[in-house]
């Protein structure tokens, strides 16, 4: 039956190709949508109005980033007011139906480092953008926009001390450090791929740990690894497609769509540049292509992001109930094939992976996540966060995914998803005793905890949209279109020609193969007879 309707394909094919020779005699047509997306992205400089160099504020001794702040804020008056609106500072996406708050300062966990305790793990608040690893100092702004690496509470600290000094070597170190910091507060820029990457790449505790589409392989890429952000390809910012308003930045992912639509920038010269078809339109590919009849059901990146991780390895799994083992009396760490621990007595086993292959789902843009306050059922594998679609859904599509796989802690009493406190001197990763970490996370949250606990399976995903390859490297027909090992065979609500089979249209295909191939022997064998018997042959004169 597979070879069978295969045949019936590739006749198939030859129909359509021939259909669309017919219909576009003379030089093949360009691809509107790459067209477009070259208008829309066209080459621009950058310009500015001012130099920060030239500012009086940005000018003077800061020994403190509040000082630093306030600066920023004599030219920039409402940025403050616009910045504390957005989740990149309250870290809050939504209220869940059980009164769940959605986000790392709320209620959300993930099977990563689990939870950041309502922003009471201060090693979670290291990618805050405040000042010294909190919420209460006010706007770093240099994290977003300052081009220089400076280590600001060392910086200030010691500046501190030495320029009080009467010592003149001392007053050196302090000139110097000013220097540092002065240099820092006026190389002002908008956000480039290092800003965005000082968090987003390392989120989870190190590099490419959470996403494996971001990592810092992205900070000076080449077109092979990603044709948007390769410095020998288009050489895009992260801002060229998460586009901004008021501080809000286009593209996060919780319960709500990342866009409200998916309009093109010519019907809408307004929209963000958040889709794919917002520059590259519905219909990306050449005049009568067949790939155009894919996009109401793929998404542009399943096709054009065939694997992620390419450059440095991502961790596909995480299982918490292996820590706190010990060697000689003493926590230790062991490391894989990749160069990253496998085993940490604070964090237990890991796995690692390069170049793998996503996971396939329908997807609507929205992502369907637990928090602390629901109840699972702790005899599934706990789907922490899932895709939200389905193949009757007309927004969704389907889409590649890194699924994370992890066991994690939960209470056996009250069927939730427990949040131990890990950092700090009260933390696991001190004492390695769960029942005390537990006890203190769960209070963090002010979410119950009856003192029984075990470990549950879970999974969390991350859509797959960073790292799009060359044209030339994207995902072949035959990849997906299988009976064996199809990258989509879990992939249900939808006919696939080769994946699937459906005798009815088998046969149909068969029988219009057997009629044709009839009608052209019977047309051969007529001609042969016609010629035997002198028909058609021309007349002697």
């Amino acid at each position: 039956m597979k070879f069978k309707t295969q045949i019936l394909i590739i006749i198939l094919v030859f129909l359509f190709a021939g259909i669309g020779m017919a219909t576009s005699p003379g030089k093949e047509k360009k691809a509107l949508g790459r067209t477009m997306a070259k208008q829309a992205t066209k080459d621009m400089k950058l310009w500015t109005t001012a130099d920060h160099t030239k500012f009086k504020a940005l000018n003077k001794p800061f020994k403190t980033g509040p000082e630093i702040t306030k600066a920023c804020l004599s030219c920039h008056s409402e940025a403050e007011k616009q910045f504390h609106k957005t989740i990149h500072w309250t870290w809050i996406g939504g209220e869940t139906k059980n009164g769940g708050l959605v986000g790392k300062a709320g209620h959300s966990l993930n099977n990563y480092c689990i939870s950041a305790n309502k922003m009471e793990d201060k090693g979670c608040m290291s990618c805050h953008p405040g000042w010294g690893n909190t919420n209460k100092k006010g706007t770093n702004c240099l994290v977003c926009h300052s081009q220089k690496d400076i280590n600001w509470e060392e910086s200030f600290e010691d500046y501190g001390v030495f320029s009080e000094s009467d010592d003149p070597e001392e007053k050196e170190i302090a000139d110097e450090i000013f220097t540092n910091i002065k240099s820092a507060v006026q190389d002002i820029k908008r956000p480039t791929r290092k800003n965005c990457g000082s968090c987003h790449f390392y989120g989870g505790g190190g590099d490419g740990v959470k996403h494996g589409d971001l990592d810092s392989s992205l900070t000076n890429p080449n077109k092979s690894l990603d044709v948007h952000m390769g410095k020998d390809g288009q050489n895009f910012n992260c801002t060229r497609c998460h586009t901004t308003t008021l501080h809000n930045i286009a593209g996060r992912v919780y319960t709500k769509p990342a866009a409200k639509s998916r309009k093109s920038l010519i019907e809408d010269d307004l929209t963000t540049k958040i889709t794919c078809e917002s520059c590259h339109t519905k219909t990306p590919h050449k005049e009568n292509s067949k790939a155009n009849d894919h996009t109401d059901k793929v998404a542009c990146q399943s096709c054009h992001i065939p694997d992620f991780a390419r450059v440095n390895p991502t961790k596909m799994s995480w299982d918490w109930s292996r820590s706190g083992k010990l060697k000689d009396g003493k926590k230790y760490k062991e490391k894989g094939k990749f160069g990253k621990h496998n085993y940490l007595s604070i964090k237990g086993k890991m796995r690692w992976d390069k170049k793998v292959k996503p996971e396939y789902f329908w997807y609507n843009g929205s992502i369907s996540s637990l928090t602390s306050k629901d109840r699972i059922d702790p005899s599934k594998v706990v789907k922490l966060s899932h895709p939200v679609g389905s193949a009757s859904d007309k927004n969704s599509r389907i889409y590649p995914f890194k699924v994370h796989r992890g066991t994690q802690p939960y209470d056996k009493i009250n069927n939730n998803l427990l949040t131990p406190l890990l950092s700090g001197p009260d933390g696991y990763w001190n004492h390695l005793d769960w029942d005390k970490a537990l006890t203190k996370g769960m209070k963090a949250v002010d979410v119950p905890y009856s003192g029984k606990f075990d470990f549950v399976k879970s999974t969390y995903v991350y859509p797959i949209t960073h790292m799009v390859a060359p044209k030339n490297n994207v995902v072949s027909c035959n990849e997906c279109h299988t009976r064996e090992e199809s990258r989509l065979k879990s992939i249900s609500g939808v006919y696939m020609p080769a994946r699937d089979s459906f005798v009815f249209l088998d046969w149909i295909g068969w029988f219009v193969i057997s009629v044709s191939f009839l009608g052209i022997s019977l047309h051969g064998l007529g001609r042969v007879f016609a010629r035997r018997n002198g028909y058609g042959k021309k007349e002697d004169k």
